[in-house]
């Protein structure tokens, strides 16, 4: 059994609640403001410096950011490849890794299409054979 709050305690919950909500709120939106205001005053101050030093700064962003993309670029390829080593070593030993299900069924089905090639090539190479011995 629920045991519900008097009329008073009620209100006085929502007070408290709407109190809290406006301080939290404006404090908020205060410091949103003081943000906004150190960006408009940080770009002020950084965009002459940053017109001055582009010559240097754009080719320096752009060779950084080469670089770390190559560096990233080189980590993602070896560990895929470290990957697919492992992943190989265990469908070779026969542990049969995630994924081995698919790769036998492709392999069942290319020997089963392979065979098939086969037997329409020699039945060709047969009446081939036939039509120029009659």
């Amino acid at each position: 059994m629920q045991i519900q709050p008097r009329p008073e305690q009620q209100l006085s919950r929502q007070v408290a609640k709407t109190t809290t909500a406006v301080t939290v709120g404006g404090s908020l939106m205060v410091l949103s403001g003081l943000t906004l205001a150190a960006t408009v005053i940080g770009l002020a101050v950084a965009t002459p410096l940053l017109v001055i030093f582009s010559p240097v700064l754009v080719p320096a962003v752009i060779t950084v950011g080469l670089i770390i993309a190559g560096f990233l670029a080189t980590g993602g390829f070896g560990a895929t490849a470290s990957f697919v080593f492992y992943w190989m070593y265990r469908y070779v030993t026969g542990k049969h890794p995630i994924g081995a299900s698919k790769i036998d069924y492709a392999r069942d089905k290319i020997a089963h299409a392979a065979h098939d090639v086969k037997e329409k090539a020699e039945q060709f190479g047969h009446q081939a054979g036939q039509q120029i011995k009659g």
